[in-house]
């Protein structure tokens, strides 16, 4: 036990330093330095350019089907980040595993140490499943957020006198940007191409795949059958998903003191305790 504290603590340090840098330097760090010289120029770029693009080529062909579909859903989900493909997501994996056994190689080395590293390999391969899942969930709360606001505006549009394509434009024009306008965007380019109303509103809730969205998508839908005013529908969501809204903020207040007791009991209890009690136990011991 006492040869795994130095491995230990060294892979804890890494993982410290890189989500300080990932917090300290998010994404966007990476867009404004690829904005500077060049997406060519950048090392992000020429990293997916010569090794994620060049093994996507030859890992394809021993990808599953199932596998395949599985990836392809969550990128879309997540709005295909960086135009990525499920080829693309297996090369980051494999790439993952490939780098995470040669770090923990060098560790070992550096320790001189012997330790299995296939498990550590395994969960570097599965690491990239694991961001793009965040992606999705990142993406969800994004479009729940900006959902209730989006409703309003297209039920203010409706009821002002616009049909539901002239209302859907309005909250492409003066929605707030962000992943839910992007989606109705396609919504709308996708009823100009001759889509029906129906077809172009499912096609919306699988991409989107979110709960709060698709009982929205599925009233639209019933309304549009039945030959219900749109206007009663879209005002009765509207009301409906600000009480939800507000069902779910004090949902989350509630949950907060539960979720400060980690905190509290593995952090700021022993610090407390040590200020309190360790100049007492010193004096008992000397």
């Amino acid at each position: 036990m006492d040869n795994l504290l130095p491995l230990l603590s060294t892979a804890f340090a890494f993982l410290a330093g890189y989500f300080i840098f990932m917090g300290i330097f998010p994404s966007r760090f990476l867009e404004e330095a690829s904005s500077m010289k060049g997406e060519k120029d950048t090392m992000v770029s020429l990293i997916k350019e010569l090794l994620i693009k060049k093994m996507s080529v030859k890992l394809k062909k021993y990808m599953s089907e199932k596998f395949e579909l599985s990836v392809r859903k969550q990128l879309i989900m997540a709005g295909e980040p960086e135009g990525l493909k499920p080829e693309d997501i297996l090369s980051m994996m494999v790439l993952s595993a490939l780098l995470g056994i040669a770090f923990l190689t060098l560790i070992l080395l550096m320790l001189g140490k012997s330790l299995t590293i296939a498990p550590f390999g395994a969960v570097a391969f599965f690491l990239t499943r694991l961001w793009l899942r965040d992606q999705v969930k990142k993406r969800h709360f994004e479009i729940t957020r900006a959902l209730p606001y989006a409703i309003d505006l297209l039920t203010l549009s409706v009821e002002a006198g616009l049909d539901f394509s002239a209302a859907v434009g309005m909250v492409v024009e003066k929605g707030q940007p962000g992943a839910l306008r992007e989606e109705f965007s396609i919504l709308l380019s996708e009823m100009k191409m001759g889509k029906t109303r129906s077809v172009a509103l499912r096609n919306l809730m699988e991409r989107v795949d979110l709960l709060a969205l698709s009982s929205f998508i599925r009233s639209l839908i019933q309304a549009d059958k039945m030959g219900t005013s749109l206007g009663k529908i879209l005002r009765i969501q509207s009301t409906q998903m600000r009480i939800e809204r507000t069902q779910r903020a004090e949902k989350l207040a509630n949950e907060a003191p539960v979720k400060m007791l980690g905190p509290l009991i593995m952090c700021i209890f022993p610090t407390i305790f040590m200020v309190l009690f360790g100049p007492i136990v010193y004096k008992f011991i000397s």
